[in-house]
C-alpha cells in the first residue's frame, strides 16, 4: 500500500500529498503525518485517496465523538482538534485572498468561535426505507453518495434531537406511506423546536394522529410539508405558523417559518452580528443597503443603531417577512424592503436604490459579482461583505479593490460550521482616502 506525508490542508480538510509530482488529496489526513491510503479516483495531475493507515499522527488528531465519522457526509473535521479547524479555515480564507485576487487583509480579525457540539438549530434529515438494515433510515447522506447513513446519534444536532433519531425511523416506518417521506427538516426557535416532515402523499387521520403523539410525548410541534415551502403547516390545530429567534444586543426578534432561510448556529450569528455591526458603525441619518437581506437578520440590528436601511432580496416571501419583523420591533419607520434579482444588478438598478453611505452583503455561496461590478467607484464608502464561499469572496474582492477603488481593511472568519470545512467569513472594504492610493 502507498505511504505519503501529509503537508498541508485544502479548503474541504482534506490532507495534500505529493508523489511524484502529482497532488494526493487524502481524506482524513493531517499535516506532518505519515500515512498508509488507498486511491479511489487517479487523473493525470491528482488522486483522491482515503486514509489507510496513520504511521506517525499528528499531535492535532484527535478522537471523533461520532461514530458515524468518516461514513456520514455531515462532517468532515472531527479528527482535527478545534483550534486547528479554526487555524485552518482561517489560512484558507487568506490562501484564497492571495492565490485568487493578489490581496492582503489590513487587519486579520479574531476568529468568532462557539460551542464545538451540539450547534445545529436547523438540519435538513434525509429519509429512506431500506429493508435489509431493518426498515428507515433518517440522517445525513453518506460522505460521496445519495445514500442516507444508517445514523442513530448526531452530536452536532441538539442532544435531544440527536437522541431522537432511533425513535424517529420507528415514527416514519409506522406511517402508511414511509417510502413516501424523503426528508425531516429540523427548525429550533426560541422555546420551541418544530420538525417538518416532508410527504408525496397526503397523511390520513391515522398518520397524523401517529405524528401528533410523538411531538406531544416529546415536546416538539410536528409539521407536514406537502409540497413546496409555502405548503409546510402544523398539524396540530390553532398552533402558530411562526417560530422566533432573538438578537438581544440589539434588542431585535424575528418571527419565521420552519422552511426559511436562517442560520444554523444561534451563537455564532449572533456574535457575527456583532462583529458586523462593529465594522459597519450605522449611525444615525445615514442610509445603508443590506443586499441579500433575507428576513432581516442584518438590516433590524442596523435600523435600532439609527441608520435606515434599504433592504433587497430576492425572495418576495422572505421580503414580506423582513417588513413585518420590522413592524414586530417597530423599526418600520427605518426599513426599506424590495424584491429583486441581485445576481442581475446593474448600474441602473443599484442607483435607483438613492444615496447610500455605506453597504452591507450577505450573498449565498455564488457570490455578489453582478452587484460588485454594478458599483459606482468608491461608493458606498464602506463595503462589510458577510461570505460563505472564500473563492467567491475573493473574486469579487478583486474587482472592489482593483476597478472600483476600495481596500481590503480587514477580514477573518466566524465558525459558523464546527466540524465541517465550511468557511464562513467576514470582510470590510473602505473607499481609499484621497491620494492614499498606489
Amino acid at each position: 500500500m502507498p505511504v505519503a506525508v501529509i503537508e498541508s490542508l485544502d479548503h474541504e480538510g482534506r490532507g495534500i500529498a505529493r508523489c511524484d509530482g502529482k497532488a494526493i488529496f487524502i481524506e482524513g489526513g493531517l499535516p506532518g503525518e505519515r500515512v498508509e491510503y488507498s486511491t479511489f479516483r487517479s487523473r493525470p495531475s491528482y488522486e483522491q485517496a482515503n486514509l489507510s493507515r496513520v504511521l506517525r499522527a499528528s499531535a492535532q488528531r484527535v478522537a471523533p465523538l461520532c461514530p458515524h465519522f468518516g461514513t456520514c457526509g455531515g462532517c468532515s473535521m472531527q479528527h482535527v482538534e478545534i483550534g486547528t479547524q479554526l487555524a485552518t479555515k482561517q489560512r484558507i480564507l487568506e490562501d484564497a485572498l492571495w492565490h485568487i485576487a493578489k490581496l492582503e487583509p489590513g487587519l486579520v480579525l479574531p476568529t468568532i468561535d462557539g460551542p464545538a457540539w451540539a450547534y445545529r438549530s436547523r438540519a435538513r434529515l434525509g429519509v429512506c426505507v431500506v429493508p435489509r438494515l431493518g426498515g428507515v433510515l433518517v440522517g445525513f447522506h453518506e460522505k460521496r453518495s445519495s445514500y442516507i447513513a444508517d445514523m442513530l446519534s448526531c452530536p452536532i444536532l441538539p442532544p435531544r434531537i440527536s437522541g431522537l433519531l432511533p425513535e424517529l425511523r420507528e415514527l416514519i416506518a409506522g406511517l402508511t406511506h414511509p417510502d413516501r417521506v424523503p426528508q425531516v427538516e429540523l427548525a429550533v426557535g426560541d422555546g420551541k423546536t418544530v420538525l417538518v416532515v416532508r410527504t408525496l402523499v397526503s397523511f390520513n387521520s391515522r398518520d397524523i394522529k401517529r405524528l401528533t403523539d410523538f411531538g406531544e410525548r416529546h415536546g416538539l410541534s410536528m409539521w407536514s410539508q406537502p409540497g413546496g415551502p409555502a405548503t409546510a403547516k402544523p398539524l396540530a390545530a390553532g398552533e402558530p405558523a411562526v417560530l422566533q429567534y432573538s438578537l438581544p444586543e440589539f434588542d431585535v426578534r424575528f418571527h419565521f417559518r420552519p422552511t426559511d432561510f436562517t442560520q444554523v448556529n444561534v451563537e455564532v450569528n449572533r456574535l457575527l452580528m456583532r462583529r458586523a455591526m462593529q465594522l459597519l458603525d450605522p449611525r444615525p441619518g445615514e442610509r445603508i443597503a443590506d443586499l441579500f437581506c433575507g428576513l432581516g437578520n442584518f438590516s433590524l440590528p442596523i435600523a435600532r443603531l439609527g441608520a435606515r436601511v434599504i433592504g433587497v432580496e430576492g425572495s418576495e416571501a422572505l421580503v414580506q417577512r423582513a417588513a413585518a419583523n420590522a413592524k414586530l420591533n417597530g423599526l418600520e419607520a427605518r426599513c426599506e424592503f424590495s424584491v429583486a434579482n441581485l445576481f442581475e444588478a446593474t448600474a441602473q438598478s443599484l442607483n435607483k436604490l438613492g444615496h447610500l453611505d455605506k453597504m452591507l452583503i450577505d450573498p449565498p455561496r455564488e457570490g455578489a459579482i453582478a452587484v460588485v461590478k454594478a458599483l459606482a467607484e468608491g461608493r458606498p464608502r464602506r463595503i462589510v461583505y458577510v461570505s460563505c464561499n472564500p473563492s467567491t469572496l475573493a473574486r469579487d474582492a478583486a474587482i472592489l479593490v482593483r476597478e472600483k477603488g476600495y481596500r481590503l481593511a480587514a477580514a477573518g472568519v466566524a465558525n459558523m460550521f464546527p466540524q465541517t470545512s465550511h468557511v464562513e467569513s467576514i470582510a470590510v472594504f473602505e473607499q481609499y482616502e484621497a491620494g492614499a492610493r498606489d
